[in-house]
């Protein structure tokens, strides 16, 4: 039987396996309402409604991912945060040009009954060390 920590690592590959589907209906059913996203475009905070309409309607879509060094940490009952790198590609909506980033991401996931959903989500760019 699958740990709490591995259920959690499941959800957030569910997740991401949603955005690469398109499948806006699964990715919105993991989601808190509302939820928080903090990132290199600033910080939000969305109903399940404006996340459909981001996700079906946003400048660019999400074709693969690489989720890496996943770690689970339990803050309190009912709260965990899941820290991972990851390898995405992504490619503008309207262009098959895709792009391969690396970002350090988290997710803060709360229970809610016996289901689990993302509240927050942050992502940071890994910076390339420079070279002196």
């Amino acid at each position: 039987m699958p740990t709490l920590s591995e259920n959690l690592v499941e959800l957030e590959q569910k997740f991401w396996r949603a955005l690469v589907d398109q499948d806006t209906e699964t990715a919105t059913e993991l989601l808190c309402e509302p939820a928080l996203m903090v990132s290199s475009h600033g910080a939000m905070k969305f109903d399940r409604a404006t996340y459909r309409r981001m996700a079906l309607q946003g400048p660019t879509v999400v074709t693969g991912f690489e989720l890496l060094d996943m770690d689970v940490t339990f803050p309190s009952n009912g709260t965990a945060i899941v820290t991972y790198r990851v390898k995405q590609s992504i490619r503008p909506r309207t262009d098959a040009t895709v792009q391969v980033q690396e970002m350090n991401d988290s997710s803060i996931w709360v229970q809610r009954g016996d289901r689990w959903q993302c509240a927050m989500h942050t992502e940071t760019p890994v910076q390339t060390p420079t070279k002196h």
